[in-house]
């Protein structure tokens, strides 16, 4: 049977040494945020997570969830996990205070989201629709739709959900056919949405969807698109609405999770934001969203990862290449074998770098909302945006590799349903998927964020690591890291000059090289967060320790890993960048 603890000390080392947390608390609505506060909350979720969350995840998805005349049951279990998580308040976490929540920061939420994506996958995606709900009705809502739907999201009386997919259209939205037509103070709306994640569900009394549709006199295309909030029930009377779970997928992963197919038939719904806007409006929403499936691709990591060493360590097979390391038993642990180290080390390696790189662009997501400082909130945010579909995409690629990486640990064992981790490579597969899949993260990358205001949010990442490899080039402790850093940050600065050059020529050139560039921007963005790492650390062993001079020697020789086995892709993903479209675009269609 699997295992999973949270890793908090990894998860304080982040917050504290390395990212130095306690600054938001200089941040005016966020002075209470202590590191004392923000650890007291995360170790009573850490307990949620192992105690109540985990032990449902095997079941979820043996059980899946069940539609009867319009009605989804959640597996055995659920109901109630759920009512203890909001009665914990942790649907409300980092919720405006004036609407119930809790107004902590955001950085808090998303050390949540790891830890309950580890735990249960398929639960934590139920609160997570809910907070991409309150997100875009807060943005945009008008004050008696935040009145009326943000408390009880809070509170997780209600949950939330986003209607995008149509069967006819996925990313290409311009394609949308769902109807909005005026009628008295609403709209009634007529159209059918698939793949709706929560769309239908047993845990909560009324459920929210914020659905994308046109209005008569919409436009063609992206620019004529409305978001619409259609409540299960009216909220005035609690009647039920025209919006109904027509079926439910059936999937390979997240079985737990309830993906409908919602068929709405002159629904009542609500104007949220402007007419013809709704995409703006939903982006909120979707950037959200995508944070959190890049919290996914970690979560899932992490538990994989645990679980790969544990067997590591504990099942027998051969000996060691240089000799017996366990000579009272018949054969040694495997994870005295080359092969399982390179493993193993390739999983802890990404689950720290990815946690540090998440919490860092968290705790920017926070300066970006709340600093007083309009420049600085706006370094943030460009940040914020800069780095999301990196995230996204890295993060949940790794995090299906990280799993089958497990599987392989396990061999055969890792085969069976017995040991749990072949669920997680079914569960993680999705994440690469949805909210827009890594290929569409990728053109984002290249398409709107590299020349956005004239490649101001390029700088809000390459001016810092620039200044920080400046700085510490000189320090004895850090050259095996700076150097080989510095190395690949020129050439991820040579690929952006050169996509930049042949992408004003042909954008098939910029689509072309996409993917390598986000993998070659993710691996150098990790390896700045590994540096860091790597230098609080090194700052703690000279100070003696602090007791913990295992954890933090052991923090360097992963960054020595990262740098010498991982890091050196991103020279491949430049030279296949540099390789330019021809050989991708060459071949006629027939001759495939």
């Amino acid at each position: 049977m699997p295992t999973y603890n949270a890793p908090m000390e990894n998860i304080k080392f982040v917050l504290n040494d390395v990212l130095k947390a306690e600054q938001l608390t200089k941040i005016p609505g966020y002075e209470e945020a202590t590191p004392e506060l923000v650890e007291q909350i995360l170790e009573e979720g850490a307990k949620l997570c192992e105690n109540v969350l985990f032990p449902l995840n095997m079941v979820g998805d043996a059980e899946g969830c069940s539609l009867k005349d319009g009605v989804v049951t959640t597996p055995t279990g659920f109901k109630e996990a759920y009512k203890e998580f909001t009665e914990g308040g942790w649907t409300g976490v980092s919720g405006d205070p004036e609407y119930g929540g809790m107004g902590l920061p955001m950085l808090v939420n998303t050390v949540m989201q790891e830890m309950i994506c580890s735990a249960n996958f398929s639960f934590g995606m139920y609160p997570g629709l809910s907070q991409g709900a309150y997100e875009a009705l807060h943005h945009y809502g008008t004050d008696e739709q935040k009145k009326t739907y943000l408390p009880k999201l809070l509170t997780g009386e209600w949950s939330g959900t986003m209607c995008l997919t149509e069967p006819h259209c996925g990313t290409d939205l311009g394609l949308m056919r769902t109807k909005a037509i005026p009628e008295g103070d609403g709209f009634k709306i007529t159209g059918t949405k698939i793949y709706i994640s929560a769309g239908e569900h047993d845990m909560t009394n009324n459920i929210i969807h914020l659905v994308l549709a046109r209005l008569p006199d919409a436009p063609e295309g992206v620019k004529g698109i409305s978001l619409f909030v259609v409540p299960k029930y009216l909220p005035e009377d609690m009647s039920r609405n025209g919006i109904v779970c027509g079926s439910l997928e059936h999937k390979m992963g997240i079985n737990g999770n309830a993906t409908c197919v919602m068929n709405l038939d002159e629904a009542k719904g609500w104007l949220v934001g402007e007419p013809h806007k709704g995409l703006k409006a939903m982006f909120t929403m979707m950037n959200a969203a995508r944070l959190g499936v890049a919290m996914q691709g970690l979560g899932i990591a992490e538990v994989s990862y645990q679980n790969a060493l544990a067997y590591a360590k504990d099942r027998l097979q051969m000996r060691a290449l240089d000799g017996a390391k366990a000579p009272d038993k018949p054969a040694d642990p495997i994870i005295v074998h080359p092969d399982i180290r390179r493993m193993l080390l390739t999983s802890k390696a990404f689950c720290e770098g990815a946690r540090a790189m998440s919490y860092w662009i968290g705790m920017n997501l926070d300066i970006s909302i709340k600093h007083p400082d309009e420049g600085v909130r706006q370094a943030a945010d460009d940040l914020v945006a800069l780095m999301t579909p990196v995230l996204k995409a890295y993060q949940t690629d790794m995090g299906f590799e990280v799993a089958s990486l497990a599987i392989q640990t396990h061999g055969g064992a890792g085969y069976t349903k017995d040991y749990g981790v072949e669920q997680y490579a079914r569960d993680a597969r999705i994440a690469m998927i949805y909210e827009g899949t890594n290929g569409i993260q990728a053109l984002d990358l290249v398409g709107r964020k590299m020349g956005a205001h004239i490649g101001r949010y390029l700088r809000r990442f390459f001016h810092p690591l620039s200044a920080y490899i400046e700085e510490h080039q000189a320090n004895s402790d850090l050259q095996e890291f700076i150097f080989p850093l510095a190395k690949s940050f020129a050439k991820l600065q040579q690929s952006t000059a050169i996509i930049a050059q042949k992408g004003l020529k042909n954008p098939v050139e910029a689509g072309a090289a996409s993917v390598n560039y986000l993998r070659q921007f993710a691996l150098v963005a990790m390896g700045y967060m590994w540096v860091q790492m790597a230098q609080a650390a090194q700052e703690k062993i000279n100070e003696g320790g602090h007791g913990k001079s295992e954890f933090y020697e052991a923090k360097i020789k992963t960054a020595r890993f990262f740098f010498a086995r991982m890091l050196p892709e991103a020279d491949w993903h430049f030279k296949a960048v540099m390789a330019g479209a021809e050989s991708l675009m060459e071949m006629d269609v027939d001759q495939f």
